[in-house]
This record gives structure tokens, sequence and C-alpha cells, in this order.
């Protein structure tokens, strides 16, 4: 699947799930959604998608310090949901941040 159509598949999934209150899958799916749009960018500008998270983070951190900042300021929000219930308003901060990316990459 090309990962343009990743990060719409992602996001039409995730704001499903949120439509149902379930704001912890839903912010997992919109993170997934934040990680495909990352990879997208990397791809299209170094060729490469990373493989793994610490590699993302690497690449990010080097070529896009942006988009490395969003990612590393949110990544703990991220390893919670393995452990925490996600609420409404941490959802919906995850959620503008992939809407963002989605309109200042011109994705839709």
């Amino acid at each position: 699947m090309v990962l343009k159509e990743q990060i719409l598949v992602f996001k039409r999934s995730a704001d499903i799930i949120y439509k149902t209150g379930d704001y912890t899958s839903a912010a997992i799916i919109y993170f997934k959604a934040l990680f495909a749009m990352q990879d997208f960018i990397l791809m299209n500008k170094i060729g490469y998608s990373p493989k793994d998270h610490t590699e993302r983070f690497r690449l990010l951190q080097k070529e896009f310090p942006e988009e490395y900042d969003v990612l590393d300021s949110e990544f703990n929000t991220y390893r919670s949901t393995y452990s925490e219930r996600i609420s409404k308003e941490t959802c919906d901060r995850i959620r503008g941040l992939v809407e963002n990316a989605i309109r200042d990459h011109k994705i839709e």
C-alpha cells in the first residue's frame, strides 16, 4: 500500500473509533497515521522509510527537526496508550497533529 493511502486509511479508521468514545484506541490509530505521515515525508526526501521507531527518530532528527520535535514531544503519550486510558482531550490533541500534517503536506 502506498504511504499516502495508509495515512488516509489510518485517519478514517481512527475517526470511526473516535466517534464511539474509545479515545485510547483512536489515539493509537491516530499515532499510526502520524508515523505513516513521517515515513511518507522521509521516503519523499531521502528515498527510504525507517524500519522501526528508533530509526524514525534518528532520521527525523537529522532531516526534519520540526517533525522530530513533534514526535519527541508526543512519544510518551503513545507509549502510555498501552497501560492507561487516553482522555478525549489528549486524543483531540493527537488528532489535531494528524489533521494538520495531512493539510500541511497536501495528502488529501
